[in-house]
């Protein structure tokens, strides 16, 4: 499937979300890989096969092998982390941040890609979910990396897009028949 076959099931009620669809696609502002694979580990990140397929279609075309399961990997494990460290930063019995998480995730430390990517993947993928302690711990990262303000920008509002068209493809899917007036 393609961007364009996803934008049509788009309802027009959410007309904004195509278009910031579109403007998404045809931005340069990251790298390709950079690029497709927020793309595939942000449509993971929203549950939504229709999402998920289209987009990993388009990055597939546009990313190795090994990037393509990195940003699977980047989805995957902070679907784990950002459970764990949310619960940890939302619990009042803070005994709970002085534990070990005993959480396997090596493959954050050797991702099999570019460390920056990962980590702009890992960010986006945890303001989806909503996860504050690790979104400031990617963002550190990635400005300890040199990474700009402009494109840790960027990942966050591709997440916002993507997770934003699952949403109005979510909510054309529902028939709810109207009131009598």
């Amino acid at each position: 499937m393609s961007i364009e076959q996803l934008k049509e099931q788009i309802p027009d009620f959410a007309k904004d979300v195509r278009l910031n669809l579109s403007s998404m696609a045809s931005d340069e502002s990251l790298s390709p890989q950079a690029k497709y694979g927020l793309f595939v580990a942000c449509a993971i990140a929203t549950r939504n096969p229709t999402v998920t397929a289209a987009l990993e279609a388009v990055a597939a075309a546009h990313l190795s092998a090994a990037a393509l399961t990195a940003a699977k990997t980047a989805a995957a494990l902070m679907a784990m982390n950002n459970v764990y460290y949310r619960f940890v930063h939302l619990a009042t019995n803070k005994e709970y941040a002085t534990m070990p998480a005993r959480l396997r995730m090596n493959a954050i430390a050797n991702p099999g890609v570019d460390k920056a990517d990962f980590e702009l993947w890992s960010l986006a993928v945890s303001a989806i979910n909503g996860c504050g302690t690790c979104i400031d711990a990617h963002e550190r990262v990635l400005k300890e990396a040199g990474v700009s303000a402009a494109s840790i920008q960027a990942a966050v509002r591709f997440a916002a897009i993507i997770q934003s068209v699952a949403v109005a493809i979510e909510a054309a899917a529902v028939t709810v028949p109207l009131a009598a007036e």
